[in-house]
C-alpha cells in the first residue's frame, strides 16, 4: 500500500522521520511518497484533503477532524516550546493591538495562541515563518510571532523578546503546548493506522538512538542552519511526547479545543480524534 506522508523540512520533522523513510525500518508491504512542504502549506493540503499522513498544527487540526485522526507518535509539543512575539524596538503589550502583527499561517497554533492572548488584534500579515524576522528589521510589520529555528536567532539580529505565548498558554491553562502532531486519514482504518504509529513511534526511537544516522538528512533539509542550532531544535521539539503522546498529551489537546471552541476560535472537533492507541 502506497501512502503519501507529508512533514516539514524542519530539523524535528527530518529527525524524526529519517529512519522511516530513508530504509533504516523494515516497513512491510507500506510505502511512504514523502512531500515535503512548510507546515501551513501541509496544513492546507490536509484541508483539501490531498494527504494520506501529515504534520499538521493541533489549530489546523480542528477544521479537518472529519478526515484525520491524531496519531500517538511523532508530536511537538511540551513545555518552554511555545511560540514567541517579537518586536524591532520594545514596546508595551498593551499596544499590541493596534499593531500590524506578522504571523506563520492562519492555521498554525502559534497564531491560535497569538489569538488567545491578544483577541482584539486582528491586522494579521501572513508570511512564511522564515521571513517573520526580516520584515520586522525591514519595519515592514510592527510585531511578529515567530516559531521553529527563529526562536534561537532573534536576539543576534536585535530583536526583542515581548511574551513568550508558550509560558502565556501554560500559566493560563496549566498544561503542555500542543504545537503539532501528526494525522492520519480516518478512511484507513484502525489496522493500517495502528501500523503507521507503531513505524512513526520505531523511528522517532531509532532517531534517539542513532542521532549520527539521521544527521545528513536533517542536514540537507536545514538551509544552511548552524549545526548548534538545528541541535537546539531538536532538542526543543522532539522529546517524550514525541514518542508517545500519553495521558498528558492527549490531555493537553483536549484542553485546547475545549477552550478555543468554548471562545469561537475553532470549530468543534469530531470524536473520538486519537487514532494508533
Amino acid at each position: 500500500m502506497k501512502l503519501t506522508l507529508g512533514f516539514s523540512p524542519c530539523p524535528n520533522d527530518t529527525f524524526i522521520f529519517d529512519a522511516l523513510v530513508n530504509g533504516h525500518l523494515n516497513t512491510g508491504d507500506l510505502e511512504f511518497e514523502v512531500v515535503l512542504e512548510d507546515v501551513e502549506t501541509l496544513n492546507k493540503m490536509a484541508k483539501e484533503g490531498k494527504l494520506d499522513i501529515t504534520k499538521l498544527s493541533f489549530h489546523a487540526y480542528a477544521y479537518v477532524s472529519d478526515q484525520y485522526q491524531i496519531l500517538q507518535a511523532g508530536a511537538a509539543l511540551g513545555k518552554g516550546c511555545g511560540p514567541l512575539l517579537i518586536s524591532a524596538d520594545p514596546i508595551p503589550l498593551s499596544k499590541v493591538d493596534y499593531c500590524v502583527v506578522g504571523i506563520p499561517g492562519r492555521l498554525t497554533t502559534a497564531n491560535l495562541l497569538f489569538s488567545l492572548a491578544f483577541p482584539d488584534a486582528i491586522t494579521k500579515k501572513e508570511l512564511v515563518f522564515s521571513a517573520i524576522e526580516q520584515e520586522l528589521l525591514d519595519d515592514r510589520i510592527d510585531v511578529g510571532v515567530i516559531i521553529h529555528e527563529n526562536r534561537f536567532t532573534y536576539e543576534s539580529k536585535g530583536l526583542h523578546k515581548l511574551l513568550d505565548l508558550g509560558t502565556f498558554w501554560e500559566e493560563k491553562y496549566g498544561v503542555a503546548v500542543p504545537l503539532g502532531g501528526i494525522m492520519i486519514r480516518r478512511s484507513l482504518g484502525d489496522a493500517v493506522q495502528h501500523r503507521v504509529n507503531d513505524l512513526i513511534r520505531q523511528s522517532v526511537s531509532y532517531a534517539f538512538s542513532h542521532p549520527e544516522v539521521s544527521a545528513p538528512y536533517v542536514a540537507q533539509h536545514a538551509q544552511e542552519m548552524d549545526p548548534a542550532v538545528m541541535q537546539q531544535h531538536i532538542s526543543l521539539y522532539v522529546n517524550e511526547h514525541s514518542l508517545d503522546l500519553g495521558e498528558d498529551g492527549r490531555n493537553a489537546i483536549e484542553h485546547m479545543y475545549r477552550e478555543t471552541h468554548a471562545i469561537g476560535l475553532t470549530p468543534a472537533v469530531l470524536q473520538p480524534i486519537f487514532a494508533g492507541r
